[in-house]
């Protein structure tokens, strides 16, 4: 499945880019049925969510979500993390 840019909602409520999703995850995007799965490098599927062409667009679905970048670590330490 391709990558398509875009952003999602992760598991602590943070945003982040489907291109660098960060945590040595790797995104697989529908933007038609506007899906994206959050997957290990070899295939593990750890988060599912909805894909968002923009911030603005997280926003007007009524989320507040703030965008981390791919370096801001997935989990807290008291999950293992």
């Amino acid at each position: 499945m391709p990558v398509a840019e875009g952003f999602f909602v992760d598991w602590d409520a943070n945003a982040r880019n489907t291109l660098d999703p960060g945590g040595g995850y790797v995104c697989e995007t529908d933007p038609v049925a506007r899906y994206v799965a959050i997957t290990t490098e070899g295939g593990t599927l750890v988060h599912e969510g909805t894909i968002y062409k923009t911030l603005t667009d997280i926003e007007k679905a009524g989320i507040k979500a703030s965008f981390v970048p791919g370096s801001h670590p997935w989990g807290r330490p008291d999950e293992g993390f």
